[in-house]
């Protein structure tokens, strides 16, 4: 495997050993600085003597106003390196990383530097886990050839993706908690309440053009294994959207509806994270 104290993008990426492993900060392809951190495989029993998790790192993309240090995705880190190697990183706009969050739209850019980074590790498969927003954000990825073939991409295509409360609509407003993130997203209170409150920087521009949307690009993804997770007590998201998304993808996708399960990274026990990592194992 490449040394950490290795560049990814240039000079840029530097590297420090944490209490959960490695850090680095990795440069996009537009240029902004994301904080991001490897642990590897603890070598624990959950994924030991399946081959799925020889070589294999699990990059996970947190929801709107999560970040790499935030509990629940130390958690789930801890959770995920039972089976593989981990990458954990902190979307533009939240925890150490730089600019501004746009919700959706340019954090591709930030998973695609993630995914790279792993390759460069030595990682021969690469699969991602998105919470909320960072579930939209693994179905644009992997749709992203098709959406840009153009682009240059660091990390690839993954090799199985995983979605869990994700939206399938932009500008949804169905439901009392979608209706007072718009606020916060959209009006300039909101935004210093965003910055201040949650510490979370949002870009004060609209979408220009506006991204493909993750119904969209469910339809893309196949033939990559795709796996969409939503709870039936999801406050955000009702039961349309991950079945829309599960009926774009047709048979590329397989779709778990949970029982008493909220809303993203917060409301995921460890039981519902581990049999995600069986699952890993399994395409």
């Amino acid at each position: 495997m490449e040394s950490l104290g290795e560049s990814l993008n240039g000079p840029l990426c530097v590297s420090s050993i944490t209490s959960g492993g490695r850090r680095a900060v990795l440069l996009t392809e537009d240029g902004v600085r994301i904080e991001a951190e490897h642990r590897p495989s603890d070598g624990g029993t959950s994924g030991a003597g399946n081959p799925a998790y020889e070589g294999c790192a699990i990059v996970v993309a947190h929801g709107f106003t999560g970040a790499l240090e935030r509990p629940a995705i130390r958690r789930a880190a801890e959770v995920f390196a039972e089976f593989a190697g981990v990458i954990t990183f902190s979307f533009r706009g939240h925890g150490g990383s730089g600019g501004r969050s746009t919700v959706g739209d340019l954090e591709v850019l930030d998973l695609d530097a993630a995914v790279g980074w792993a390759r460069r590790l030595g990682y021969r498969r690469v699969v991602t886990v998105g919470f909320s927003m960072g579930g939209s954000v693994v179905l644009r990825h992997a749709a992203r050839p098709v959406e840009a073939p153009s682009a240059g991409r660091l990390g690839g295509v993954p090799d199985a993706v995983v979605s869990v409360s994700a939206p399938a609509r932009w500008y949804y407003r169905g439901t009392a908690p979608m209706r007072r993130l718009h606020w916060v997203v959209t009006r300039p209170t909101g935004r210093l309440v965003s910055r201040l409150g949650l510490g979370t920087r949002i870009h004060p521009r609209e979408w220009d053009p506006v991204p493909l949307s993750p119904i969209e690009s469910a339809a893309l993804i196949a033939p990559t294994p795709l796996l969409i997770v939503h709870g039936d007590r999801d406050a955000y998201f009702p039961l349309d959207h991950p079945r829309s998304l599960a009926g774009a993808a047709g048979d590329a996708a397989e779709l778990w509806i949970e029982a008493g399960f909220g809303h993203a990274e917060n409301a995921a026990d460890d039981a519902l994270l581990r049999r995600v990592g069986a699952w890993l194992g399994t395409v």
